[in-house]
């Protein structure tokens, strides 16, 4: 099926128009004796005029002809073709079906010619699959032409719409003309949005330049999808470019905002920080004052429980050799208020450097002070979790929180029973003890001490002389041991 035709005499004849495009009538070629020299521009084959059962004109290849784009054409495109071109005309453009490229690489489906000459713009009908590499080629071939292309299919999801200059066109229903449903918008408020128009309309507005194709750079309030290229008009180009102009002002006034907003807001916590400081140094100096007192006093009770009952105690003195490169010791001012219920954790000039398991619901006041500006260490997560939750709901908490961590899960299972400690245990009273120290399966030589050693926060040593306990300060002396034990005390 076509409606161009080669005749032998008259040149090119059109099937849809009245007069043939040269002054004839239909009846010249249709059902004449002899046929009409009619040929195919394309593959040059016979051709006869015919007419379908609804009135539709149009040529078609006589029997024997060769494979013919042309006549492999369906009726839709056919069709779809004849309302570009009748659209094309009422726009004020000469419209001619099935224009050859001037070396024949490609075939307008109409040709819609400026009657001044100005311009062409190739009016392609797409209804068959076609990828968007290929659509975009054959644009390209046409414009090395000098010829323009506006592709349009009435499918309803064309992939390649918006890939090159095109809509997509449909009929709503009760109507015979085919109006332009997607690929032309306005520009409104802060967006594009659709604009309905009839085809005739769409292409008077296109011949005339009054809509061009454009890359949106906002958002399209679409009920399809977004297009990567539409048709609009420049003031609407305009408009958006207007307002991207007003959005990057905003921003900018924006960010400026928020940055002055932000400076006076770390101003303000470097101010806290420092009041912060030296709260937190003053509560650390009363804190060693305090863990003196209590080395000076030997009041080491609490001490003693700890180290023996505290489950994570070792894991945590170890987590500071080995991450922090704190030799810590447990502090003698083991139950002061001020740790909240943990237990202290000291260097070895008695400075308190960690507090292990603090109870969240004891961290007011001086403790408060305290354990803002120390490390927390939990014996498993699960209690650091907890500490960390309920001191987020506390009405005070350091402005930078609370530096926390953890050793581990405690061990599981049924608590072990606890040994009884007799009150009629001896204790070295001599003025020059014999101190010996069992640590593991080893016994190591010690001596009486002005502060407490690492070693000292774990083990008891005991005096050769008298057979009692030491319960002072005390050190190591050696690392070489006396003898060795057949099993572990401490």
């Amino acid at each position: 099926m076509a409606f161009r035709a080669i005749h032998a005499e008259w040149g090119t004849v059109f099937a849809h128009l009245p007069d043939l495009g040269c002054g004839r009538s239909w009846e010249a070629v249709w059902k004449t004796r002899p046929p009409a020299p009619l040929t195919c521009d394309e593959c040059l084959h016979s051709m006869y005029a015919k007419t379908s059962h609804s009135g539709l004109r149009f040529f078609a290849h006589a029997p024997g002809a060769p494979t013919c784009a042309l006549g492999l054409e369906s009726v839709a495109h056919h069709l779809l073709k004849l309302e570009l071109a009748t659209a094309a005309r009422e726009a004020g453009a000469h419209a001619e079906l099935e224009v050859p490229g001037p070396d024949r690489t490609w075939r307008a489906d109409v040709l819609a010619t400026d009657p001044t000459g100005n311009w062409r713009t190739a009016l392609e009908a797409q209804l068959a699959p076609i990828t968007s590499a290929d659509i975009t080629a054959r644009t390209e071939k046409m414009h090395t032409d000098g010829v323009t292309s506006i592709w349009f299919s009435d499918r309803p999801r064309p992939p390649w719409l918006g890939t090159v200059p095109s809509v997509r066109l449909e009929r709503p229903e009760g109507t015979k003309n085919l109006t332009v449903a997607e690929g032309l918008v306005k520009f409104s408020a802060r967006g594009w949005r659709p604009v309905p128009a009839g085809l005739p309309q769409f292409l008077t507005w296109a011949f005339a330049g009054r809509i061009v194709t454009h890359t949106p750079r906002t958002p399209l309030w679409y009920p399809q999808r977004s297009l990567a290229t539409v048709w609009t008009a420049p003031q609407y180009i305009a408009a958006e470019d207007t307002h991207l102009l007003e959005e990057e002002r905003r921003q900018h006034e924006y960010e400026t905002r928020r940055a002055a907003l932000r400076a006076a807001q770390e101003k303000k916590r470097d101010e806290i920080r420092a009041k912060n400081a030296i709260s937190r140094a003053k509560a650390l100096e009363e804190a060693t004052a305090a863990e003196q007192a209590a080395r000076t006093a030997q009041t080491g009770r609490l001490r003693e429980v700890a180290i023996r009952f505290r489950p994570g105690i070792d894991p945590t003195l170890a987590k500071l050799a080995d991450e922090h490169g704190v030799t810590a010791t447990v502090g003698w001012s083991t139950g002061d208020p001020r740790y909240a219920g943990g237990v202290p954790l000291v260097d070895e000039n008695g400075v308190p450097v960690a507090v292990f398991d603090p109870d969240p619901g004891r961290v007011r006041g001086h403790a408060f002070r305290l354990l803002a500006g120390l490390l927390l260490i939990f014996p498993s997560q699960p209690s650091q979790r907890r500490f960390e939750k309920a001191t987020k709901r506390a009405k005070r908490r350091p402005i930078d929180g609370y530096q926390t961590g953890f050793v581990g899960a405690p061990p599981s299972g049924p608590a072990r029973p606890r040994p009884h400690i007799s009150s009629s245990v001896l204790i070295c009273t001599c003025t020059t003890p014999q101190l010996v120290a069992r640590i593991q399966n080893a016994e190591y030589p010690a001596e009486p001490s002005d502060q407490m050693g690492p070693a000292a926060a774990l083990f008891r040593p005991q005096c050769r002389a008298c057979g009692g306990k030491y319960e002072k300060p005390w050190r190591r002396i050696g690392s070489a041991p006396i003898n060795r034990t057949s099993s572990p005390e401490n």
